[in-house]
């Protein structure tokens, strides 16, 4: 039987992280790409967060999580708030045509 270890975990985070940073530099056309990819990186670090919070007996780090959860919550929000706003004045959802918002 196979027991997981801390170090699987922070390994995961870490795979977790890099592919959310590869995707914020690969795509910066696409907002919902984007958005996603934070949320991503926001998952990975409350992976390690709970991890080490596991092993070391301590629940701070998961009282944390669920304050990132709210921040990640609210981020989500405005974000999609934005994209809708951007898609009825522009008909279009790149990044780029963020510039004609300005007033």
């Amino acid at each position: 039987m196979v027991t997981l270890s801390l170090a699987h975990f922070l390994i995961l985070g870490a795979i977790l992280f890099s592919v959310s940073v590869v995707g914020i530099f690969l795509n910066r056309k696409n907002i919902i790409v984007l958005l996603m990819a934070i949320e991503l990186m926001l998952l990975a670090v409350n992976t390690n967060f709970v991890a080490f919070s596991y092993y070391l007996g301590d629940a701070a780090g998961q009282v944390f999580v669920f304050f990132i959860l709210t921040v990640a919550a609210a981020e989500a929000a405005i974000g999609l708030a934005i994209l809708v706003l951007l898609f009825r004045n522009l008909d279009t959802i790149n990044v780029e045509d963020l510039d004609a918002l300005k007033g």
